[in-house]
């Protein structure tokens, strides 16, 4: 057996972990939404339970647990709060990331506190100039989920050079610690709330060059933090492992949207029949969980094939980490797709305030706002592989 597998002791405790709280993050659901803001007690919880350790290298007291259980585990967390379930992928995430930067990064980070958190936003929005042993940057990020209950961000810019000013070649990912930027508390939307994805301010602050990414260090597999962190996991792909930190919230909302619509199937009054004998409010249940199950498993076929890749120390073709990355953006759109036909089968009362099934809606719906979840240019890059053209993608 695998022990960093799906199937191993471990990750099974981590899942029954996240179905056992679900009580406490539903009652909890109403404040998070209200403070814009993951309650720090689910965050301590989440501590408590080992989450944010499940993709963390073993030599700061991680798991170093394959993608599929992290991900497994941020699905049923997102049954009962989506911005819970997302707070938690893009920050639990950046322990994997910390874990290919040079190792010095990690240093600064965790040497005196293995549980410090990262928060991030990766737009390409930083303004960069080299200097001697590093950088200096400045910029305003949007989105940052979840800073508030992060000491450090991972900000994105592009450094420039005399050649080429602006190329996504040159993209880097900067380490910055938090009395180096601002968090301006601007989040206000109609979904996803509580991720309190505020925007961050840097003002002409060092960066030396340790605590920078390549990003075409981690579509090449070949980054620093590997002389330390060789295990399999820290060889996989960069974008691979974060994507899914931005759909499986999705996949485990469209989730908890199907049991509220079996719920509201169950007692709706339909002139003199239950909505429950309806047969077409019974197809749409069983394409919803059909449609479900196979994303699910879709993403674990994945992390299964890329990571036995990686255990054998090969390279993942093109064409498969092409499909990967499209099978991923693709899954906010099918389930928006999925709770739009849930919400118009529950009649008019799915839309009043306080309906389950709408919160669930408008979280997904939030969800594809997040470039990562725009699956048009992904569907077009593997169409052109599938016709015999290059790739023309790096972000795989």
């Amino acid at each position: 057996m695998n022990e960093y597998g799906l199937e191993s002791p471990r990750a099974q405790e981590l899942i029954a972990a996240a179905r056992a709280m679900g009580p406490d993050l539903v009652a909890r659901r109403a404040q998070c939404k209200a403070e814009r803001r993951v309650p720090e007690a689910t965050v301590a919880d989440f501590h408590k339970a080992g989450f944010f350790k499940i993709l963390q290298p073993e030599q700061w007291g991680g798991y170093a647990m394959d993608p599929q259980v992290f991900y497994m585990v941020g699905f049923e967390v997102a049954r009962f709060c989506p911005s819970s379930a997302w707070i938690l992928g893009v920050i639990a995430v950046h322990n994997w990331q910390l874990a290919v930067f040079d190792d010095q990064a990690a240093q600064d980070v965790w040497a005196d506190d293995p549980t410090v958190l990262i928060s991030s936003s990766y737009a390409p929005v930083g303004k960069v100039k080299v200097v001697d042993g590093g950088f200096r940057l400045s910029g305003r990020w949007s989105f940052s989920s979840g800073s508030e209950h992060c000491k450090w961000a991972f900000l994105g810019a592009v450094v420039p050079t005399p050649e080429a000013p602006f190329d996504m070649a040159n993209y880097r990912t900067f380490l910055v610690p938090i009395e180096d930027y601002e968090i301006v508390d601007n989040w206000d939307v109609v979904g996803l709330q509580g991720t309190g994805s505020h925007d961050i301010v840097v003002d002409d602050v060092f960066v030396p060059e340790h605590r920078t990414h390549k990003s075409m260090d981690g579509f090449l597999c070949q980054n620093p933090g590997n002389a330390v962190n060789d295990a399999p996991l820290y060889h996989m792909p960069f974008m691979q492992v974060f994507v899914r930190a931005v759909c499986t919230a999705s996949l485990g909302a469209c989730e908890g949207a199907l049991q509220a619509y079996i719920d509201v199937a169950k007692t709706r009054q339909v002139g003199p029949a239950k909505m429950k004998d309806d047969p077409a409010a019974r197809q749409l249940a069983a394409e919803a969980r059909s449609e479900i199950e196979e994303m699910k498993l879709t993403m674990v076929r994945n992390f299964d094939a890329m990571m036995d890749k990686c255990r054998a120390g090969e390279e993942i073709p093109v064409p498969d980490r092409v499909r990967y990355r499209y099978d991923s953006a693709v899954v906010a759109d099918r389930c928006l797709a999925l709770t739009s036909r849930m919400l118009k089968a529950s009649g008019s009362g799915g839309v009043r305030h306080g309906s389950e099934l709408l919160d669930y809606h408008l979280d997904i719906l939030c969800s594809q706002a997040h470039v990562a979840n725009h699956s048009a240019p992904f569907a077009k890059n593997m169409g052109g592989v599938m016709f015999g053209e290059e790739n023309v993608d790096y972000a795989i």
